[in-house]
């Protein structure tokens, strides 16, 4: 289903994303405007997880189309097969630069689950990671299908969006901190060393794309309880 609708969640990323997207944009906003160097008069337009669209996440053809954009070179189809990425957030400026989201609350989600596609859809995917992996000149052995999929799912998408088909996209990983009810990192260092070492082990740091890739650090300690 490419529009996913949600309920308010009640712990982890999901939560604190929620809630820093209905009620305090102005906290991710005043560090977007610093980490991508927006013009003045640019703002940022978050298109999900929204209270009033079922705070829904968006994946496969809906996303493009949340995003309002079209793909005119490689489309997502002869790209990625059905089910791809689910995004945990959209976001636009008003400028029209993307903004692709993967918010964590928790250092173990950055070791996510293997792809779990079954021919023709596999071999589909391996085509576009190492197309992905060939432009960033990784010299990783890696498998990118295995351990740190998710990451590299999403690297393979912020490729297809800005070097094939020359959109300005980006891409956020948003890294909650003190989230205490899942223990979570408690200082940004934690996030930072455990970023490191997934970017050393699949070949991308300090890469092309690298510029286009932001992590950002929240602590959940500014974020009040979520309105009913």
């Amino acid at each position: 289903m490419p529009r996913i609708k949600q309920t308010r969640a009640s712990r982890g990323s999901q939560k604190w994303l929620q809630i820093l997207v209905n009620e305090h944009p102005e906290l991710i906003d005043r560090v977007l405007a610093t980490r991508l160097q927006l013009t003045k008069g640019e703002s940022v337009h978050w298109l999900s997880p929204l209270k009033d669209d079922d705070y829904a996440e968006y994946s496969d053809r809906q996303f493009i189309a949340r995003l309002g954009v079209t793909l005119g070179k490689v489309s997502l189809e002869s790209f990625w097969p059905k089910r791809g990425p689910v995004w945990d957030g959209l976001a636009k400026t008003n400028s029209g630069r993307l903004i692709l989201v993967e918010a964590k609350a928790h250092i173990a989600e950055l070791v996510s689950t293997p792809a779990r596609a079954r021919e023709p859809s596999l071999s589909k995917i391996r085509r576009s990671l190492d197309a992905t992996r060939q432009f960033l000149r990784s010299g990783s052995k890696a498998d990118w299908t295995t351990s740190f999929y998710q990451y590299t799912n999403r690297l393979a998408h912020l490729y297809l969006l800005r070097e094939l088909n020359g959109l300005q996209a980006y891409l956020l990983f948003l890294c909650f901190v003190n989230d205490k009810d899942i223990g979570g990192p408690t200082t940004k260092l934690e996030w930072e060393a455990a970023i490191k070492l997934l970017e050393l082990s699949l070949g991308v740091r300090s890469r092309k794309l690298s510029r286009y890739v932001r992590h950002v650090f929240i602590d959940v300690k500014k974020l009040k309880s979520p309105v009913a």
